[in-house]
């Protein structure tokens, strides 16, 4: 059965998965979201079976995903999917939300839904887990992720996970995230460590860094991915002090390559202009 997964991903952890479930179902097209932003209209998929793969923000969706979600046309597929990916929970609450997105713009839902505990990097408020503990965690979403690819052949409809607990912390937190969260950038600066080497303006899937200068200048488009900090080389980028000494992460998995493909079509660059430096 045809499958195509479309993906968000701010540090590696959603594209990771969605290649994974890709691999183990077959016949698979992993596609970035990201490669939408800059188009409008419907998006129907040509495919029967159709997955979304994306990190939980807030209990709830990236902006970028839900609008996408918003466009999706599903209704003739044969079978639709969401992995999301967390490092604290609040995966149901997103599951749901998706769901309702879907049933609303679609005219139906999804057939089964999986929340799947990765290594958590959402740094403005800690750093992430290296090492042992990070290879731990990774292991166990690899051995989730196949379980999950054998549900979806299998083609099992499955009622959604339900948490009052999320729905509630989704209520209280996710409206206040979705209303700021294209200006949060203000709070980035660059440090006197940053080389001009322009992988921020690169990696960003929402295109909203450029290089001025050499150095990079926040467009108040942002979807608080925090790649653009996680995956600077010199750990430049900040966002206030208490970002200064968290330990960074990517999935190991996947290069700066694969995160500045998420942009798609070579767009990945368009943001540096002349007179910019090389990375070195």
């Amino acid at each position: 059965m045809k499958t195509i997964i479309y993906y968000f991903t701010g540090t590696g952890n959603s594209l990771a998965a969605a290649k994974k479930a890709a691999e183990s179902l077959g016949d698979s097209d992993v596609v970035p979201i990201a490669a939408f932003r800059n188009t409008a209209g419907e998006i129907t998929p040509d495919a029967e079976r159709i997955g979304i793969v994306c990190p939980v923000y807030f209990s709830g969706l990236p902006a970028m995903a839900a609008s996408f979600a918003g466009r999706l046309r599903v209704a003739s597929a044969h079978y639709v999917f969401s992995i999301v990916t967390h490092g604290g929970g609040g995966g149901s609450a997103a599951l749901r939300q998706l769901d309702e997105i879907l049933r609303e713009r679609a005219g139906r839902g999804l057939d089964a839904g999986f929340a799947v505990s990765m290594p958590g990097n959402y740094i403005l408020m800690y750093g992430s887990p290296a090492g042992e503990k990070r290879d731990r965690l990774l292991a166990a979403a690899d051995a989730d992720l196949e379980a999950i690819a054998g549900r979806i052949r299998q083609g099992e409809r499955a009622k959604l996970p339900n948490s009052p607990v999320a729905r509630l912390v989704k209520a209280l937190i996710y409206p206040r995230f979705r209303s700021r969260v294209h200006g949060d950038d203000r709070k980035f600066t660059v440090t006197e460590r940053c080389t001009s080497c322009g992988i921020c303006a690169a990696v960003c899937p929402a295109g909203n860094i450029e290089m001025v200068e050499g150095r990079p200048v926040w467009n108040h488009r942002c979807e608080l991915c925090c790649g653009c900090i996680h995956l600077c080389p010199a750990e430049a980028i900040q966002a206030g002090k208490g970002t200064e000494g968290r330990q960074r992460y990517r999935h190991p998995g996947l290069t700066i390559a694969d995160m500045e493909a998420q942009r798609g079509d070579g767009a990945a660059r368009e943001n540096q202009v002349t007179g910019s430096t090389d990375c070195s």
